[in-house]
């Protein structure tokens, strides 16, 4: 590097840090992927006059976005810490956790406002979600090893109360609503639950549980629910005429989309 200005040497020293990590790649991807999506919904958004599709817009915009930055930041160092461990030293992405305590709230909101659900079961599920994930930031900074597990049952319980209310008080909202409300809903309730019960299972078995699965596997699982949690919940629901209020929408629902994308 003697032919580089300090400056130019510092950065390609920086770039060499950043990718002697193995899971640099999938970090970089999801970056990538989340900054992509966030572009994305904002070029469909603009136009929309119905008032009711543009709170839709704006909550499912602004998910990608936080994971976007919390992405960047893992990618760059930032959200990156150490935690010593039965004598080990664990690399930990606390900016995981501060992603997900954004934007999945906003997820469980797009839910709450698609089929109508009162500010009572709102707070609630809000509640539940944020000690979802606070235990499970406290269990993957906890230098004790069996005490981790105690953290990631409490955020697991708190995961299926969510899940127990998207499944029985949502489905009932969403049955006596428009059909295009509910068969939109029963598409994003079913991937939500699919997608959010594979969490606490890769992070069981991933770096914060027992280590089963190297860091970079598990940031590359992380990355693939990610994406799928935040820019492919978005895409069905914001291709779904459900979210426009008494004007019509020039997409089918989410249910109708997805069989005609199986055709």
């Amino acid at each position: 590097m003697s032919g580089l200005t300090p400056t130019a040497a510092s950065v390609v020293l920086q770039f060499g840090e950043i990718t002697a990590r193995p899971e640099w790649i999938w970090l970089a991807l999801g970056t990538a992927l989340m900054g992509l999506g966030t572009l994305y919904f904002m070029a469909r958004a603009m136009g929309v006059e119905d008032p009711s599709a543009k709170k839709f817009y704006a909550i499912t915009t602004l998910i990608p976005a936080i994971a976007f930055t919390m992405y960047l930041a893992m990618l760059l160092g930032f959200g990156l810490t150490e935690v010593e461990v039965a004598g080990q030293m664990l690399d930990i992405y606390w900016a995981r956790y501060a992603d997900w305590l954004f934007t999945t709230p906003l997820l469980l909101l797009d839910l709450a406002l698609l089929v109508d659900a009162d500010r009572g079961t709102i707070i609630g599920l809000v509640g539940a979600d944020g000690i979802m994930i606070v235990t499970g930031l406290i269990g993957a900074l906890t230098e004790v090893y069996e005490y981790r597990f105690v953290w990631w049952a409490i955020s697991t319980a708190a995961m299926l109360y969510i899940l127990y209310v998207l499944f029985f008080g949502f489905t009932r909202k969403a049955a006596a609503m428009r059909e295009d409300v509910g068969s939109t809903f029963r598409v994003l309730r079913n991937l939500t639950i699919i997608l959010w019960s594979a969490y606490p299972v890769v992070w069981l078995f991933g770096t914060e549980g027992v280590g089963a699965i190297p860091l970079s596997v598990e940031t590359l699982l992380f990355m693939i629910l990610d994406v799928s949690a935040k820019v492919g919940f978005g895409l069905l629901l914001l291709r779904s005429r459900a979210i426009f209020g008494d004007t019509s929408a020039p997409e089918p629902s989410a249910e109708g989309a997805a069989a005609a994308a199986g055709d």
